[in-house]
């Protein structure tokens, strides 16, 4: 608990830091972006409260029932009229001001679907088609959904998740490995067939051929980053969110961290991730029941790929992909449902075998 809210105060102090500039120039109130996260965190901190009060296994009477809200979301998400199109990007559903990102519901929803599938399943979890194939199909339509918005990050996040959780279960690693070649292969494809994710993956590869198009987002991160030196530039004072790099106050918050509070700031972060990891792997390892360890070991996974995938995108360690870090960039929806996931995780702490 103390981490989680450590990296909240922390995230919201870089979400008005990173955004006060592009919120003045845009909605002509430096306060926008800070005001609609702090709102998101008071939800968050009351779904947290209440799910450290709320039995974890009782969850599992109502897996059917999240799964058909979830994926009654990702449908309504493509329906126009009710799917809010920002970006060419169908994944937000709302009016006005207030909207929820179906694809942030879809991925606890799966953690849900998947810890009480493989407890039901842990005798069969070796057989491929009364343990993989039941938890492949709802996996595949709930990636597929996902990638219509279009949106390959979230799903790509999801059939990771699952993979974690079938290999923590038990199954077949001969099969695993088949499954992760065919869905590797299939993410390969998705990619050629958008012009935009190929050039994104090009300019990976090599940024600088391009910094004015195609690389300019991560030449830009890299900038912040190496602007940041030892101790950073001091906090507020970052020149790389005047209009340079791209969505400063979500998909490259790292990057501002970096430049304002610079390697130190930067090592801080992720030391705080690091003992987080750690402590929600071990609730799995002493969680009463397998039910508990599966969600714990879910809920885990899921946080500590996004911290991964955010700060590789940062750094120019994989191709550009918009994936929050969890806790301290922007977005209501993503913020609410992580701390809602955090009180399941601290309700789980509750019953913890002494080993």
């Amino acid at each position: 608990m103390f981490t989680v809210l450590v990296l909240l105060c922390f995230g919201i102090i870089m979400v008005f830091s990173s955004s006060s500039v592009w919120a003045y120039y845009v909605h002509k109130d430096s306060l926008y972006f800070l005001k609609r996260q702090l709102v998101a965190a008071f939800l968050g901190l009351a779904a947290m409260v209440y799910f450290m009060n709320y039995d974890y296994w009782q969850v599992k009477k109502y897996e059917k029932t999240i799964l058909i809200f979830m994926y009654v979301l990702l449908i309504a998400v493509l329906i126009p009229g009710i799917g809010l199109k920002i970006n060419e990007a169908r994944r937000w559903i709302g009016v006005g001001s207030f909207t929820v990102q179906p694809s942030e519901i879809a991925k606890l929803g799966m953690v849900v679907y998947l810890s009480c599938t493989l407890e039901r399943k842990q005798d069969d979890i070796k057989s491929f088609f009364k343990g993989l194939l039941p938890v492949l199909l709802v996996t595949a339509v709930t990636c597929g959904l996902i990638v219509i918005e279009p949106h390959l990050s979230a799903a790509v996040l999801i059939g990771m998740l699952s993979m974690v959780m079938l290999f923590v279960a038990g199954a077949n690693i001969t099969q695993m490995l088949s499954l992760g070649g065919a869905g590797l292969f299939l993410v390969v494809v998705l990619i050629i067939v958008e012009p935009y994710r190929m050039v994104r993956l090009l300019s990976f590869m090599n940024p600088w051929e391009d910094i004015r198009g195609s690389g300019y987002n991560i030449v830009q991160s890299l900038y912040a980053l190496g602007a940041g030196g030892l101790l950073g530039v001091g906090l507020g004072q970052s020149r790389q969110k005047f209009f340079y790099l791209p969505e400063p106050q979500t998909d490259f918050i790292f990057a501002i961290i970096g430049e304002e509070l610079g390697f130190l700031g930067a090592v801080f972060v992720i030391f705080m991730f690091t003992v987080f990891i750690w402590r929600g792997y071990r609730a799995a390892l002493h969680a009463p029941d397998l039910f508990g360890k599966f969600m714990a070991t879910g809920i885990t996974s899921l946080i500590a790929l996004q911290f991964l995938i955010h700060v590789a995108v940062v750094t120019a360690s994989m191709p550009v992909t918009g994936m929050p870090l969890p806790f301290i960039s922007y977005g209501g929806s993503s913020l609410t449902i992580t701390l809602a996931e955090v009180g399941i995780l601290l309700n789980i702490t509750r019953y913890l075998e002494a080993k």
